[in-house]
């Protein structure tokens, strides 16, 4: 199979993965209500750009370490599933605050410069993008394609994901800020996040060896 066959699977995994709350929601729901549109979307490309680094060190990383061991490359699969697993779970607990995962508190940066590091930041200090990259991606790439520029490749596939499903966040979100903070539709978007999340990890427990 090609890396263009599997692009569309590919980007729609990334899709729900931008998509479930955690960080870098709670950053940009943070920067859109308080921080004004434009710092909203330079935190959103420092997001953005936090991928991109993501992918740049799984891809020189993890080209070397499974080429020389299946136990490296297993280890790391699985570690993915667990984690995976226990951010499904964990999400599902919120359940049991009014709001669910969705929570918007917190402090948001205000200029242009300082709203990019925040997002940048933000995404490399998010064990979840961590995860995506190390243990994830790989599965994705064909055994006919390069290890390395494969990951650098759909790292940059899943950055412009997640900057487009985040414009189109920042976009809505004042027109819908009185459906957001509605307790109802935060913890229905915050259990079909916790499905989603669950549906990686199986995804990922039986992805094939390269």
């Amino acid at each position: 199979m090609s890396l263009v066959r599997i692009l569309p699977a590919f980007a729609l995994t990334a899709l729900v993965l931008a998509m479930v709350p955690g960080q870098g929601v709670a950053m940009v729901l943070r920067q859109s209500l308080l921080g004004g549109r434009r710092c909203a979307m330079a935190s959103v490309v420092g997001n953005a750009s936090g991928l991109i680094l993501w992918g740049l060190g799984a891809a020189v990383g993890l080209s070397q370490v499974f080429a020389h061991s299946r136990v490296a490359y297993d280890v790391l699969k699985f570690a993915g599933v667990a984690y995976l697993s226990y951010l499904s779970l964990a999400t599902l607990v919120t359940l049991r605050h009014a709001t669910g995962a969705f929570d918007d508190a917190g402090g948001a940066a205000t200029r242009t410069l300082p709203a990019y590091r925040l997002g940048l930041i933000t995404n490399l200090t998010n064990v979840k993008a961590a995860v995506f990259a190390v243990a994830f991606i790989p599965q994705f790439v064909p055994r006919t394609f390069a290890l390395g520029p494969g990951i650098v490749l759909l790292a940059l596939v899943q950055a412009l994901v997640s900057l487009g499903w985040y414009t189109a966040l920042v976009t809505t979100v004042h027109g819908a800020q009185r459906t957001l903070a509605r307790p109802g539709v935060r913890r229905a978007l915050t259990a079909i996040s916790a499905l989603g999340l669950l549906g990686l990890a199986v995804a990922l427990f039986f992805s094939s060896a390269r």
